[in-house]
């Protein structure tokens, strides 16, 4: 039996619900200000993807970088919920 695709989809859900506090709590405490960190850690990895020769590990750091890039439009889509009221704002910030 072949245990890599199984591997490959629970490290790519464990990466998925990594980012989704990650998102929340970037847009809570800095706003968008930082989504350029997620742009220049994305395209680091899904390039040093492409220069791995293990596969499982290859695909793992392409699933971060995707989820990376990914994130960035996450963190600007928070930033209208909490304009909505949907999360909280935070105090110290207008």
């Amino acid at each position: 039996m072949y245990f890599q695709g199984i591997i490959i989809a629970v490290c790519t859900f464990l990466v998925i619900g990594f980012f989704h506090p990650i998102v929340i709590k970037t847009e809570y405490h800095f706003g968008t200000r930082p989504w350029w960190i997620f742009l220049i850690v994305g395209i680091a990895c899904v390039v040093g993807a492409l220069f791995i020769s293990n596969v499982m590990l290859s695909s793992i750091l392409g699933v971060f970088g995707a989820s990376s890039l990914w994130s960035i439009g996450e963190l600007f889509e928070q930033k209208r919920r909490v304009e909505r009221g949907w999360f909280p704002r935070k105090p110290s910030r207008k």
